[in-house]
């Protein structure tokens, strides 16, 4: 199989779930190339957009909110919506691509491409199978106005909402979201925990709680509320890390705050978040697609704070409904969620089962078979 993994910066989980299909691939023996397909335009114009999206979501997360119901309403009662006619601005790019590249498949964990996809279509240019998937537990606007040939979704609960438009349920397949293999390695927490505490040089993994807060790629959410809060009412015996991503302007103001704090720690990127999540005793984290996927795959006690207005709404929604978090309604309460759950073993035992009874260990797996049967089928023809 050679694959060709299309993705967007606007927000890191789509390229998560795209660098995880890239990594099975691979493992599976596969070619996989994995880009923002807005570089095939111009570097610049990939950072216009990226950024763009990511000062949207953290300065004005209310007017995010606004603009994606906004899109809901768009896609109800237009057949192509304007989304739908900038993407498909980028077809001549990805058909100049595909000319000189061969490819068996084109996979796209972003919506972005699936509308150029679609563009294509219409306009009959030459197309490998092409295989999109939903990263959030909700269907988005605009993924029925795509023409894919088939749609990975997070679960067969969300069937009938994304049988809309021109997908139908033999276009679904109920595959789970795709996260790291990494995700899944079999490591005993305080094993973990210690792995961790060696390599950000701290002692005492063995008599410490660990909470770990996390604001997602971009560092979004009020992390600064909800540190403050954790730490006043944590135990002595409790360490907080809080990961901030790529929101410098966040990560130095909490240095700043928790400078003399040394029960607080504060990082900015890292590539070991599976192990981050391994190791901690309860994770507090917006309830973004991928993120909160990766932790129920790891397998934690989680918590769900306050979410982004739109898809993540829906994601929390999910998450709860399914017993897989707790959460609350304001930071105090998120925070005082996670500590009380931290003394209630059976409690975090069964929101774990939960976990993996609703959220799939293997969905990358599952994918890349579903993608194997419908190229042989396509060769036997």
């Amino acid at each position: 199989m050679k694959a060709l993994i299309l993705s967007c910066n606007t927000g890191g989980g789509h390229n998560s779930a795209g660098l995880a299909m890239k990594e099975r691939i691979e493992a599976e023996g596969g070619e996989a190339y994995f880009f923002d397909y807005l570089t095939l335009a111009g570097r610049k114009v990939s950072r216009i957009v990226g950024n763009g999206y990511v000062n949207l979501v953290q300065k004005t997360p209310v007017l995010f909110g606004l603009v994606y119901r906004l899109g809901a309403i768009v896609s109800r009662i237009t057949k192509r919506s304007p989304v739908y006619y900038i993407n498909g601005m980028m077809a001549k790019y990805l058909n100049k691509f595909l000319e000189i590249n061969d490819f068996d498949v084109i996979i796209m964990p972003h919506l972005y491409p699936a509308e150029t996809i679609t563009y294509m279509k219409r306009k009959e240019m030459p197309l490998p199978l092409t295989i999109a998937i939903g990263t959030d537990y909700t269907c988005i606007p605009f993924w029925s106005e795509t023409e894919c040939d088939y749609y990975m979704i997070p679960h067969e609960e969300l069937t009938d909402e994304f049988i809309s438009g021109k997908i139908t349920k033999d276009q679904l397949y109920s595959s789970g979201i795709p996260v790291s293999m990494r995700y899944t390695e079999n490591i005993d927490k305080e094993d973990a925990k210690k792995e961790l505490y060696r390599e950000l040089d701290l002692s005492k993994a063995d008599k410490e709680r660990l909470l770990l807060v996390i604001g997602g790629s971009m560092g979004a959410g009020n992390l600064k509320v909800l540190t403050r809060v954790i730490y006043l009412l944590k135990k002595r015996k409790d360490r907080i890390i809080v990961i901030c991503g790529s929101n410098e302007r966040m990560k130095r103001r909490l240095e700043h705050i928790f400078r003399k704090r040394e029960s607080v720690t504060i990082l900015g990127k890292t590539d070991e978040m599976p192990l981050f999540m391994k190791a901690a005793d309860v994770i507090y984290t917006k309830p973004g697609g991928l993120t909160s996927t990766e932790a129920a795959v790891a397998g934690s006690a989680l918590v769900l704070t306050t979410p982004i207005p739109g898809c993540e709404t829906k994601n929390r929604r999910f998450f709860g409904r399914h017993g897989m978090c707790v959460s609350g309604r304001n930071p105090y309460a998120q925070a005082a969620a996670g500590l009380r759950i931290l003394n209630n073993h059976e409690k975090i035992d069964q929101m774990i089962y939960n976990q993996h009874n609703a959220i799939p260990q293997d969905a990358s797996l599952r994918i890349y078979q579903f993608i194997e049967a419908k190229l042989r089928e396509r060769n036997d023809i």
